[in-house]
């Protein structure tokens, strides 16, 4: 039986998320104490106690899902047994910290200097993202290609569902025509920006060099990485698919679907929410899914 572990990312936040995490012993509130220190603002009263706006700020979200994901992971232990892991976007960075190949602290500094470096990219040109429901995949890419301004396929969510990304012209565009090319719906997405697209470019050269700085080591257990869904264990090569993940996309239906054939029994999602689960079963549903609990 081989066990994969999930990590989600933007879109999983809540009020409320890590309160339990940090009432449960002293080492998880320490960690919750650190990031307040290391991120220059108290992360921890927005997501105890903010409002969903404050939560929305790319700048506090990516963090939050961040500390969330990876404390609870670490608060598991013993029980934490991985022998697969994969991380949604954002997720990736966490469930790199849970398989040991970075630190808790470069991966937190990582996971703020992306989510500064994006914030900015989407301030130089309006951009948008949206969900195409009910395509296959080779339509999705087909239109896209065929749409002049800057519109790809984003994330590869499941089987049907699929979310472009570019210049607002370029996805009301899209979205058109894909509703023409008989997409049951087009929805435009409550996001900042283009994320997963070209228009990150700027973002990945802000980043490339924090990534490089950073020590990354063997991990404990394969991880699936989104740029191309295949398992890597070379730190090299790690660092390479991170920086390409900002403008790469998210193949995370390939994903899952490599973490099966290679004998995944059991997918777990560490963090909050439960969106990867509802994933994995879309992708197959005869999977076994959880969520981590304490």
């Amino acid at each position: 039986m081989r066990k994969a572990y999930l990590f989600p990312g933007q879109g999983a936040q809540f009020v409320g998320m890590g309160k339990d995490l940090y009432e449960h012993s002293e080492e998880t509130k320490f960690l919750f104490e650190q990031a307040n220190e290391i991120l220059g603002f108290r992360i921890t009263d927005t997501m105890f106690n903010g409002t969903d706006e404050e939560l929305k700020q790319t700048k506090v979200t990516q963090p939050a899902i961040f500390l969330h994901s990876v404390i609870l992971a670490k608060a598991l232990g013993r029980a934490f047994t991985p022998d697969m892991v994969a991380g949604h976007s954002l997720g990736e960075f966490s469930a790199l910290v849970a398989a040991g190949a970075l630190g808790y602290e470069d991966g937190l500094r990582l996971v703020a200097a992306r989510a500064n470096a994006m914030q900015k990219a989407t301030e130089i040109q309006p951009s948008a993202m949206a969900a195409i429901l009910g395509l296959d995949d080779f339509t999705v890419e087909d239109v896209c290609q065929r749409v002049s301004e800057v519109v790809v396929p984003a994330n590869y969510n499941c089987p049907g569902q699929l979310v472009i990304s570019g210049t607002v012209a370029g996805v009301d565009k899209a979205c058109e025509l894909l509703l023409d090319a008989g997409a049951r719906r087009a929805l435009k997405l409550n996001v900042g920006g283009a994320f997963h697209s070209p228009l990150m470019e700027a973002a990945k050269v802000e980043l490339q060099a924090a990534i490089e700085s950073v020590k990354v080591s063997e991990p404990v257990c394969p991880i699936y990485q989104n740029v191309d869904a295949k398992a890597y264990t070379d730190p090299d090569a790690i660092k390479h698919n991170l920086i390409e993940q900002l403008t790469g996309p998210v193949r995370w239906t390939q994903t899952i679907i490599h973490m099966i054939e290679d004998g995944a029994s059991s997918f777990t999602e560490v963090g909050p929410g439960n969106v990867l689960q509802g994933l994995v079963k879309k992708v197959d549903r005869q999977a076994e899914t959880a969520a981590a609990v304490l």
